[in-house]
């Protein structure tokens, strides 16, 4: 099957698609899936968007928690 990218861009790409599922579904830890996909922390989470996943995994209920919190620090 030819994608158009080389085998090793493949495999780069499909361990970090697959990372960012996992985090999205709540199954890894920001830090976790930017190690299954070899990259920073900050460098995964900027890159989410392109994957069409938030950066926040966080439900609106814990989102309202932490604005409270950081309104009251």
């Amino acid at each position: 099957m030819d994608v158009g990218v080389s085998e090793a861009d493949f495999a780069k790409e499909a361990t970090f698609l697959l990372a960012a599922k996992f985090y999205e579904q709540g199954k890894l830890s920001s830090g976790q899936a930017a190690q299954l996909c070899g990259k920073e922390r900050v460098e995964f989470l900027y890159t989410l968007p392109t994957a069409g996943v938030s950066i926040s995994n966080l439900s609106s209920e814990e989102a309202k928690q932490e604005l409270e919190f950081a309104r009251n620090f």
